[in-house]
């Protein structure tokens, strides 16, 4: 169960139900729980799905990994491929 306090403020300022509230919570803290390599995993796949190439892809991928809220070390293009293709 999450924090009660912060269900209680997600209850009271937004529509969610405290089962609501309390999934929500669990979801984001899952995912930011996510080891950096089954992100970059998870993450080339899916642009890769969409057409996107290589380059511009382990780009997106190092920007979006420093905006995260626990941001990991910063990591190349070498040592992202190297996490995609062994």
């Amino acid at each position: 169960m999450p924090d009660p306090a912060l269900v209680a403020h997600l209850v009271a300022t937004t529509t969610l139900t405290p089962g609501e509230a309390a999934r929500v919570i669990d979801d984001v803290v899952a995912f930011h729980a996510q080891p950096v390599e089954q992100y970059v995993r998870e993450r080339h796949a899916r642009l890769k799905t969409y057409g996107a190439k290589n380059p511009e892809i382990f780009e997106r991928i190092a920007a979006e990994l420093a905006e995260r809220v626990v941001a990991p070390p910063v990591l190349s293009e070498r040592q992202l491929r190297r996490i995609v293709y062994g």
